[in-house]
Protein backbone atom coordinates (compact mmCIF):
# COMPACT_ATOMS: atom_id res chain seq x y z
CA UNK A 1 0.00 0.00 0.00
CA UNK A 2 1.33 3.44 -0.93
CA UNK A 3 2.04 5.70 2.02
CA UNK A 4 -0.36 8.56 2.57
CA UNK A 5 2.62 10.74 3.51
CA UNK A 6 6.16 9.98 2.27
CA UNK A 7 8.31 12.49 4.17
CA UNK A 8 7.05 13.30 7.63
CA UNK A 9 8.01 15.21 10.72
CA UNK A 10 6.92 13.37 13.85
CA UNK A 11 6.40 15.62 16.88
CA UNK A 12 6.43 13.83 20.22
CA UNK A 13 5.75 15.51 23.54
CA UNK A 14 8.50 15.15 26.11
CA UNK A 15 5.94 13.88 28.64
CA UNK A 16 5.47 10.73 26.55
CA UNK A 17 9.08 9.72 27.32
CA UNK A 18 8.37 9.70 31.08
CA UNK A 19 6.42 6.45 30.82
CA UNK A 20 4.91 5.87 34.26
CA UNK A 21 7.52 8.02 36.00
CA UNK A 22 6.75 11.44 37.49
CA UNK A 23 9.53 13.05 35.44
CA UNK A 24 12.68 12.25 33.48
CA UNK A 25 13.40 9.72 30.74
CA UNK A 26 12.16 6.13 30.89
CA UNK A 27 14.39 4.26 28.44
CA UNK A 28 11.86 1.46 28.06
CA UNK A 29 9.30 3.99 26.81
CA UNK A 30 11.90 5.60 24.55
CA UNK A 31 12.48 2.12 23.12
CA UNK A 32 8.76 1.66 22.43
CA UNK A 33 8.57 5.02 20.64
CA UNK A 34 11.74 4.13 18.73
CA UNK A 35 9.99 0.96 17.53
CA UNK A 36 7.20 3.17 16.13
CA UNK A 37 9.82 5.19 14.24
CA UNK A 38 11.47 2.02 12.93
CA UNK A 39 8.11 0.64 11.71
CA UNK A 40 7.39 3.87 9.85
CA UNK A 41 10.85 3.82 8.31
CA UNK A 42 10.40 0.20 7.27
CA UNK A 43 7.17 1.21 5.53
CA UNK A 44 9.22 3.55 3.35
CA UNK A 45 8.83 6.92 5.09
CA UNK A 46 11.56 9.53 5.39
CA UNK A 47 11.50 10.73 8.98
CA UNK A 48 12.43 13.75 11.04
CA UNK A 49 11.58 13.96 14.75
CA UNK A 50 11.02 16.84 17.14
CA UNK A 51 10.76 15.89 20.81
CA UNK A 52 9.58 18.32 23.48
CA UNK A 53 11.36 18.80 26.78
CA UNK A 54 8.49 18.93 29.28
CA UNK A 55 9.53 15.68 30.97
CA UNK A 56 12.71 17.43 32.16
CA UNK A 57 11.98 21.16 32.26
CA UNK A 58 9.22 23.40 30.94
CA UNK A 59 10.19 27.03 30.39
CA UNK A 60 6.70 28.45 30.95
CA UNK A 61 6.44 26.68 34.30
CA UNK A 62 9.86 27.98 35.35
CA UNK A 63 8.90 31.52 34.36
CA UNK A 64 5.66 31.23 36.32
CA UNK A 65 7.69 30.44 39.43
CA UNK A 66 9.72 33.61 39.08
CA UNK A 67 12.56 32.68 36.74
CA UNK A 68 13.53 34.98 33.93
CA UNK A 69 11.59 33.73 30.89
CA UNK A 70 14.60 33.79 28.56
CA UNK A 71 16.73 31.71 30.94
CA UNK A 72 13.83 29.35 31.63
CA UNK A 73 13.21 28.80 27.93
CA UNK A 74 16.90 28.16 27.32
CA UNK A 75 16.76 25.45 29.99
CA UNK A 76 13.78 23.94 28.15
CA UNK A 77 15.78 24.03 24.93
CA UNK A 78 18.59 22.09 26.59
CA UNK A 79 16.03 19.54 27.79
CA UNK A 80 15.01 18.84 24.19
CA UNK A 81 18.64 18.11 23.32
CA UNK A 82 18.84 15.58 26.15
CA UNK A 83 15.70 13.83 24.87
CA UNK A 84 17.04 13.87 21.31
CA UNK A 85 20.30 12.24 22.41
CA UNK A 86 18.36 9.57 24.33
CA UNK A 87 16.28 8.78 21.23
CA UNK A 88 19.38 8.73 19.01
CA UNK A 89 21.10 6.31 21.39
CA UNK A 90 18.16 3.93 21.49
CA UNK A 91 17.64 4.04 17.71
CA UNK A 92 21.34 3.37 17.18
CA UNK A 93 21.19 0.39 19.55
CA UNK A 94 18.40 -0.99 17.35
CA UNK A 95 20.50 -0.63 14.20
CA UNK A 96 19.00 2.63 12.89
CA UNK A 97 21.28 5.45 11.74
CA UNK A 98 19.99 8.61 13.44
CA UNK A 99 21.47 12.10 13.58
CA UNK A 100 20.75 14.86 16.11
CA UNK A 101 20.74 18.34 14.56
CA UNK A 102 20.57 21.14 17.13
CA UNK A 103 19.32 24.67 16.51
CA UNK A 104 21.95 25.81 19.03
CA UNK A 105 25.50 24.95 18.00
CA UNK A 106 27.16 22.41 20.27
CA UNK A 107 29.64 20.68 17.95
CA UNK A 108 31.14 18.40 20.59
CA UNK A 109 27.66 16.93 21.22
CA UNK A 110 25.84 16.85 17.87
CA UNK A 111 25.57 18.46 14.45
CA UNK A 112 24.29 22.01 14.00
CA UNK A 113 20.92 22.19 12.26
CA UNK A 114 20.49 23.31 8.68
CA UNK A 115 17.64 22.43 6.33
CA UNK A 116 20.05 21.24 3.64
CA UNK A 117 21.80 18.93 6.09
CA UNK A 118 18.51 17.53 7.37
CA UNK A 119 17.19 16.82 3.87
CA UNK A 120 20.51 15.18 2.92
CA UNK A 121 20.37 12.82 5.92
CA UNK A 122 16.76 11.85 5.23
CA UNK A 123 17.51 11.16 1.58
CA UNK A 124 20.32 8.87 2.76
CA UNK A 125 17.82 6.92 4.86
CA UNK A 126 18.81 8.37 8.23
CA UNK A 127 16.36 9.48 10.92
CA UNK A 128 16.86 13.17 11.65
CA UNK A 129 16.17 14.36 15.21
CA UNK A 130 15.77 18.14 15.29
CA UNK A 131 16.72 19.39 18.76
CA UNK A 132 16.80 22.78 20.41
CA UNK A 133 13.40 23.98 19.18
CA UNK A 134 13.82 27.12 17.09
CA UNK A 135 16.91 28.01 19.12
CA UNK A 136 15.07 31.04 20.49
CA UNK A 137 13.06 31.75 23.65
CA UNK A 138 9.31 32.46 23.56
CA UNK A 139 8.66 29.72 20.98
CA UNK A 140 7.26 26.28 21.78
CA UNK A 141 8.52 23.01 20.35
CA UNK A 142 5.21 22.79 18.46
CA UNK A 143 6.21 25.96 16.62
CA UNK A 144 9.69 24.51 16.12
CA UNK A 145 8.11 21.37 14.67
CA UNK A 146 5.96 23.36 12.22
CA UNK A 147 9.01 25.38 11.18
CA UNK A 148 11.16 22.28 10.61
CA UNK A 149 8.36 20.52 8.71
CA UNK A 150 8.18 23.46 6.31
CA UNK A 151 11.97 23.78 5.96
CA UNK A 152 12.49 20.06 5.39
CA UNK A 153 9.69 19.96 2.78
CA UNK A 154 7.70 17.39 4.73
CA UNK A 155 4.38 16.14 3.36
CA UNK A 156 2.83 16.21 6.83
CA UNK A 157 3.47 16.96 10.48
CA UNK A 158 2.37 14.06 12.68
CA UNK A 159 1.71 15.12 16.26
CA UNK A 160 1.79 12.15 18.64
CA UNK A 161 -0.15 12.87 21.82
CA UNK A 162 -1.97 11.01 24.59
CA UNK A 163 -5.35 11.39 22.80
CA UNK A 164 -6.47 10.02 19.44
CA UNK A 165 -7.11 13.32 17.68
CA UNK A 166 -8.71 16.74 18.03
CA UNK A 167 -11.91 17.09 20.05
CA UNK A 168 -14.40 19.92 20.54
CA UNK A 169 -13.38 19.93 24.23
CA UNK A 170 -10.98 18.03 26.48
CA UNK A 171 -12.22 14.41 26.23
CA UNK A 172 -10.65 13.64 29.60
CA UNK A 173 -12.92 16.21 31.23
CA UNK A 174 -15.99 16.21 28.95
CA UNK A 175 -17.43 12.84 27.91
CA UNK A 176 -19.65 14.55 25.32
CA UNK A 177 -16.67 16.05 23.46
CA UNK A 178 -16.88 15.46 19.69
CA UNK A 179 -13.98 13.89 17.81
CA UNK A 180 -13.10 15.50 14.47
CA UNK A 181 -11.86 13.28 11.65
CA UNK A 182 -10.98 16.47 9.79
CA UNK A 183 -10.89 20.15 10.71
CA UNK A 184 -9.43 23.22 9.06
CA UNK A 185 -6.60 25.32 10.47
CA UNK A 186 -8.94 28.31 10.60
CA UNK A 187 -11.52 26.36 12.61
CA UNK A 188 -8.86 25.27 15.11
CA UNK A 189 -7.87 28.91 15.60
CA UNK A 190 -11.46 30.20 15.70
CA UNK A 191 -12.51 27.57 18.26
CA UNK A 192 -9.33 28.19 20.26
CA UNK A 193 -8.65 24.45 20.38
CA UNK A 194 -5.44 23.88 22.31
CA UNK A 195 -3.98 20.97 20.37
CA UNK A 196 -1.05 23.18 19.29
CA UNK A 197 -0.24 26.82 19.96
CA UNK A 198 -1.61 29.40 17.52
CA UNK A 199 1.79 30.25 16.07
CA UNK A 200 2.40 26.61 15.13
CA UNK A 201 -1.04 26.25 13.54
CA UNK A 202 -0.60 29.46 11.54
CA UNK A 203 2.88 28.44 10.40
CA UNK A 204 1.68 25.02 9.21
CA UNK A 205 -1.33 26.62 7.47
CA UNK A 206 0.70 29.27 5.70
CA UNK A 207 3.20 26.70 4.41
CA UNK A 208 0.61 24.12 3.35
CA UNK A 209 1.76 21.41 5.78
CA UNK A 210 -1.18 19.29 7.00
CA UNK A 211 -1.08 18.31 10.68
CA UNK A 212 -2.20 14.82 11.72
CA UNK A 213 -3.01 14.37 15.42
CA UNK A 214 -3.06 10.82 16.82
CA UNK A 215 -2.26 8.80 19.92
CA UNK A 216 1.40 7.81 20.17
CA UNK A 217 0.59 5.58 23.16
CA UNK A 218 -1.05 2.89 21.02
CA UNK A 219 1.50 0.52 19.53
CA UNK A 220 1.76 0.58 15.75
CA UNK A 221 -0.15 3.85 15.34
CA UNK A 222 2.52 5.75 13.40
CA UNK A 223 2.60 3.15 10.62
CA UNK A 224 -1.22 2.94 10.63
CA UNK A 225 -1.58 6.71 10.27
CA UNK A 226 0.93 6.73 7.42
CA UNK A 227 -1.34 4.24 5.64
CA UNK A 228 -4.41 6.38 6.35
CA UNK A 229 -5.74 3.83 8.85
CA UNK A 230 -6.86 4.02 12.48
CA UNK A 231 -8.32 6.95 14.39
CA UNK A 232 -6.77 10.40 14.00
CA UNK A 233 -7.57 13.97 13.03
CA UNK A 234 -6.25 15.70 9.93
CA UNK A 235 -5.91 19.49 10.10
CA UNK A 236 -5.59 21.17 6.70
CA UNK A 237 -6.47 24.34 4.81
CA UNK A 238 -9.81 23.00 3.58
Amino acid sequence: MALKHKRILLKISGEVLMGEQAFGIDLGTVGRVADEVIAAKAAGAELALVIGGGNIFRGMAGAAKGMDRVSADHMGIMATVMNALAMQGVLSSKGVDARVLSAIAMPTVCETYSAAKGIHHMQKGRVVICAGGTGLPFFTTDTGAALRAAELKCNALLKGTSVDGVYSADPKKDSSAKHFAHITFDDVLARNLKIMDAAAIALARDNGVPVVVFSIREAGNVARVLNGEGRFTTISKD
